[in-house]
């Protein structure tokens, strides 16, 4: 239980880590340096969502054949429409900014740009959630190594999250002491679903591989909905690709090292 827990808290450690910045640096970040930031955690997470999640769900349904791709086929897609769902339901960082105007803008972006980093931090909560249920389960090929890989992968690519956040808040205003809330606050949700999602797939252990490759969809529909565009955006975008490899094989070094 005592691996659950360190699991649960590292990636918001890395978040509230990265928040921290705000204490050290004097200047907003460079738009260069959040290209780099953005790619380095899109590869973590494209990384992690292969080896930790959609591989081990595969690999659980090997009785199944030529079909074993099926659930995770299935779950990866739910993850996918998921996402899309709720940045249907919930107002969108990207649209959001660009039509606000007037004396409300700064107040608006800084709630949106929040509310953004608040809602995709779900799913890597669910991430690590539902890697450590499988194995507390022993339901799916998942070691200690392997959910401690995860958990500190999300947790390294957290920490550029914590310093996108707390960063711009500080620079359009808000107070040190206030910015650094913000973007730990921002975390917070990750342990809270990783632990509802140990409970739900407890109670639920034939559904591990959907719910392995849900998380999974999730994860990738984060990466090229919000990080690849950041990481993309205005001239010399090359810093962010290579940031990106730099990421992924950080994460793929992780999870075979560990694993």
């Amino acid at each position: 239980m005592r691996e659950v827990t360190i699991g649960l808290l590292l990636p918001f450690l890395g978040t509230a880590l990265g928040a921290a910045c705000v204490f050290c640096l004097k200047k907003d970040l460079k738009r260069s340096v959040q290209r780099a930031l953005s790619g380095f955690a899109a590869g973590v997470m494209v990384a992690a969502s292969i080896w930790s999640l959609l591989v081990p769900a595969i690999e659980q349904e090997e009785p199944l054949g030529q079909l074993a791709f099926l659930p995770a086929f299935t779950g990866f897609w739910l993850g996918i429409l998921f996402l899309l769902l709720l940045d249907h339901i919930i107002p969108h960082l990207h649209r959001s900014i660009d039509q606000v105007e007037g004396p409300k803008s700064r107040l608006t972006r800084t709630a949106m740009m929040v509310l953004a980093v608040t809602l995709h931090n779900i799913p890597e909560g669910m991430a690590v959630g539902v890697v450590y249920a499988g194995l507390l389960n022993g339901t799916a090929n998942i070691t200690t190594g392997g959910a401690l890989a995860l958990a500190l992968g999300i947790a390294i690519q957290n920490f550029p999250e914590g310093a996108i956040i707390s960063m711009p808040l500080y620079a359009e205003g808000k107070s040190k002491p206030k910015s650094f809330v913000l973007g730990v606050l921002s975390g917070a949700v990750e342990p809270l679903f990783g632990g509802l999602t140990i409970l739900i797939a407890g109670l639920v252990v034939p559904a591990m591989p959907y719910l392995l490759s849900f998380a999974a969809g999730a994860m990738l529909y984060v990466v090229v909905e919000e990080l690849i565009p950041e990481m993309s955006a205005g001239e010399h975008s090359n810093i962010g690709v290579i940031a990106f490899a730099a990421g992924f094989s950080v994460m793929m070094a992780l999870d075979v090292a560990l694993g």
